[in-house]
């Protein structure tokens, strides 16, 4: 099992910038793919981008693609959501999540709040 805690959210406007992480811990040996994930309020949680832990290929929905960019530092066991540009609606809880590259994602942390003010 893999452990992940996100961290970096918090209060920004709109047109602002923040910069997530979510750093992992435990099993990470197993882990070949790594993805954000959000959730708004009333909202089934939706895909934000992925990123496979060895390549470093990223993919991105298509709502974020442009503003949102994805990266990990292999050494430290994290990986990051650079967000620009960001809009009211891009508020949410982003959840960061560990998995197999084509078998899913199977760990999950626990959120962090976004919140764009317009």
């Amino acid at each position: 099992q893999v452990q992940l805690v996100e961290s970096g959210g918090g209060l920004v406007q709109a047109g602002g910038s923040l910069r997530l992480s979510c750093a992992a811990s435990g099993r990470t040996i197993s882990t070949t793919i790594m993805g954000w994930f959000r959730q708004a309020p009333g909202k089934e949680r939706e895909f934000v981008g992925r990123i496979t832990w060895r390549g470093g290929a990223t993919g991105y929905a298509d709502s974020v693609k442009g503003r949102f960019t994805i990266s990990r530092d292999n050494a430290k066991n994290t990986m990051y959501l650079q967000m620009t540009s960001l809009k009211p609606e891009d508020t949410a809880v982003y959840y960061c999540a560990a998995g197999v590259f084509g078998g899913g994602y199977n760990d999950w942390g626990q959120g962090t709040q976004v919140t764009v003010s317009s």
